[in-house]
Parts: structure tokens; sequence; C-alpha cells
């Protein structure tokens, strides 16, 4: 299968470029379908959370545009990716995901922020996850921030939360939805912790008089 092989080679490089990536806390990943949830902190995230979670395989959302592209299309199809309007999501943009959620073979890897470097969460990844009676796994990364970076040595960390389960019953309010993003916040800064209690992250694409302001 092509997932396998592409897990398998994209692994063994990234080994021999980074060596041994970490991934903690593996044990707290369910046995069945859930929805992985992370911030957006590099172009590399959904390739590394994959790898984390292996051997579950995920779905992915992806750019409409990406799938214009015939060969891009075929390949990225294989790898379990659908298309979103990222500018006009629509109601498929929740239904697909559950129908794949509800099959109970692939779990779904959501980035709230919808962006890379947004840190505004989106509730869709809670309505998805209700939808389809699966739990959220919040997670994170710690590491390099780019291809060239991983050549640094600085290890790659990702770290897997105790899952939050949303109960059917629960409507997806105003109040719901502001509570269940205080949590998911909070378990990601749990996370963060876990692995650095220094941690603080850097956007890369923020401008540097921005980040100087921030400190």
């Amino acid at each position: 299968m092509l997932y396998t092989f592409i897990k398998h080679l994209v692994s063994g490089l990234l080994t021999l470029i980074n060596g041994r990536p970490q991934f903690h806390h593996k044990d707290r990943l369910p046995s069945g379908s859930y929805v992985l949830v992370a911030p957006h902190r590099t172009w590399l995230d959904p390739v590394l959370y994959a790898l984390a979670a292996y051997p579950k395989r995920f779905s992915f959302m992806a750019k409409k545009e990406l799938f214009q592209n015939r060969f891009l299309k075929w390949l990225i199809t294989k790898l379990n990716a659908f298309p979103v309007d990222r500018q006009n999501p629509g109601p498929s943009a929740i239904k697909v995901p559950v129908k794949i959620l509800k099959k109970g073979e692939l779990s779904t890897i959501i980035f709230p922020s919808g962006t890379r470097h947004s840190q505004e969460l989106k509730n869709g990844a809670f309505v998805i996850a209700k939808l389809a009676n699966v739990p959220i796994v919040p997670a994170v990364y710690q590491g390099p921030l780019s291809f060239k970076a991983l050549f640094s040595r600085r290890k790659v960390q990702i770290n897997f939360g105790e899952p939050i389960v949303i109960d059917r019953k629960t409507r997806m309010t105003d109040e719901n939805l502001a509570q269940l993003e205080k949590d998911l916040n909070a378990a990601f800064a749990a996370l963060d912790r876990e692995l650095d209690p220094t941690f603080q992250y850097v956007d890369m694409a923020e401008p540097s008089h921005t980040k100087k302001a921030s400190k």
C-alpha cells in the first residue's frame, strides 16, 4: 500500500537526517478512530503526526487547488486526502470527514486554526467529532520548523494528550464551544509543558519587530 510505503520511506529519511524522532504517550491514543487536533506550527506537521501515530492511518483535508494537477491528485488521494475549499468550505468540509470516521478505518487530522500561522481555533473539529461520535485527541509538536532546520539535529518531538470526549447530547452553543476551545487550549499548553516547561512557540513567518515586541 502506498500509504505504508511512503510512511517507511519518510521515517527512514527523517531518522537519517535528524535522528530518531521522539513520540510521547502513544498509550493515550484510542484503539478506534479519532480526530487528532493540534496547533499548526510547520508545514511538516501533517507528515510528522501521521508518522507518530502509525499504524493508525489518517485522512487529511487538502485545499482543492492541489487536486487540479492530475499526478498530485492521484498521489494525495491515495494518501487519503480529500479536497476542501478554504475560502468557502461548505457542508462537505464537515460531512466528508464524518463519513470517513464513521467507517472506522481511518482517523482524521485537523489543524483547527485552518492556516499555518493563525492561533484562532475554529469549531469544525468539535462538530466533526460529535457527529462522528469519536473522541478528540490533542497533540503538540516541538522541533525544527523548516526542512533546512532538520539538519540542525534538534529533536523532533510529538506529545499526545488524553482523549476529549464530547457527549452526543451536548449542544454546539457558543457557550459550550467556548468551553471546548478553552479545554483544548489548556491541553495544548499542558502537553507543551510536559515536553519542555520553558517552551515558547516562535512563528517563523512573523515579522522580526513583532517578535521583539512580544518578548
